[in-house]
Protein backbone atom coordinates (compact mmCIF):
# COMPACT_ATOMS: atom_id res chain seq x y z
CA UNK A 1 0.00 0.00 0.00
CA UNK A 2 1.33 3.39 -0.93
CA UNK A 3 0.39 6.67 0.78
CA UNK A 4 -0.11 9.93 -1.02
CA UNK A 5 1.95 12.89 0.23
CA UNK A 6 -1.13 14.28 1.95
CA UNK A 7 -1.88 10.97 3.66
CA UNK A 8 1.75 10.62 4.71
CA UNK A 9 1.71 14.15 6.16
CA UNK A 10 -1.50 13.48 8.11
CA UNK A 11 -0.09 10.20 9.43
CA UNK A 12 3.10 11.98 10.44
CA UNK A 13 1.18 14.57 12.41
CA UNK A 14 -0.29 11.77 14.52
CA UNK A 15 3.20 10.78 15.71
CA UNK A 16 4.67 12.09 18.96
CA UNK A 17 6.80 15.24 18.46
CA UNK A 18 10.11 13.47 19.12
CA UNK A 19 9.31 10.80 16.52
CA UNK A 20 8.14 13.45 14.01
CA UNK A 21 11.44 15.27 14.47
CA UNK A 22 13.42 12.07 13.90
CA UNK A 23 11.42 11.22 10.77
CA UNK A 24 11.77 14.77 9.42
CA UNK A 25 15.54 14.78 9.95
CA UNK A 26 15.91 11.37 8.33
CA UNK A 27 13.85 12.49 5.34
CA UNK A 28 15.97 15.62 4.96
CA UNK A 29 19.15 13.60 5.17
CA UNK A 30 17.86 11.37 2.39
CA UNK A 31 17.74 14.29 -0.05
CA UNK A 32 20.83 16.25 1.00
CA UNK A 33 23.59 16.71 -1.52
CA UNK A 34 25.85 13.68 -1.43
CA UNK A 35 28.60 15.08 -3.63
CA UNK A 36 30.08 17.63 -1.22
CA UNK A 37 33.29 17.75 -3.25
CA UNK A 38 31.49 19.20 -6.29
CA UNK A 39 29.72 21.74 -4.06
CA UNK A 40 33.03 22.80 -2.53
CA UNK A 41 34.58 23.08 -5.98
CA UNK A 42 31.73 25.27 -7.22
CA UNK A 43 32.07 27.57 -4.21
CA UNK A 44 35.83 27.80 -4.73
CA UNK A 45 35.22 28.82 -8.36
CA UNK A 46 32.64 31.41 -7.28
CA UNK A 47 34.93 32.88 -4.65
CA UNK A 48 37.78 33.06 -7.16
CA UNK A 49 35.58 34.85 -9.70
CA UNK A 50 34.35 37.36 -7.13
CA UNK A 51 37.88 38.02 -5.90
CA UNK A 52 39.13 38.53 -9.47
CA UNK A 53 36.27 40.99 -10.11
CA UNK A 54 37.15 42.89 -6.95
CA UNK A 55 40.90 43.03 -7.61
CA UNK A 56 40.42 44.06 -11.24
CA UNK A 57 38.14 46.93 -10.26
CA UNK A 58 35.18 45.44 -12.11
CA UNK A 59 33.21 45.66 -8.86
CA UNK A 60 33.73 47.72 -5.76
CA UNK A 61 33.01 47.42 -2.09
CA UNK A 62 30.57 49.33 0.06
CA UNK A 63 31.41 50.05 3.70
CA UNK A 64 29.31 47.97 6.09
CA UNK A 65 28.17 51.08 7.96
CA UNK A 66 26.70 52.46 4.72
CA UNK A 67 24.91 49.20 3.95
CA UNK A 68 23.38 49.01 7.43
CA UNK A 69 22.38 52.69 7.34
CA UNK A 70 20.62 52.20 3.99
CA UNK A 71 18.83 49.10 5.28
CA UNK A 72 17.71 50.97 8.41
CA UNK A 73 16.41 53.84 6.28
CA UNK A 74 14.47 51.44 4.05
CA UNK A 75 13.01 49.68 7.07
CA UNK A 76 12.00 53.01 8.64
CA UNK A 77 10.38 54.17 5.40
CA UNK A 78 8.48 50.88 5.09
CA UNK A 79 7.33 51.12 8.69
CA UNK A 80 6.25 54.76 8.20
CA UNK A 81 4.25 53.75 5.12
CA UNK A 82 2.49 51.02 7.08
CA UNK A 83 1.62 53.44 9.87
CA UNK A 84 0.34 56.15 7.52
Amino acid sequence: MSLSASEFYKAGLALPPSVRKDVALRLLESIEITDQESVDEAWTDEISTRLDDLLSGKVGTIPGEQVFAELAARRAARQAARNA
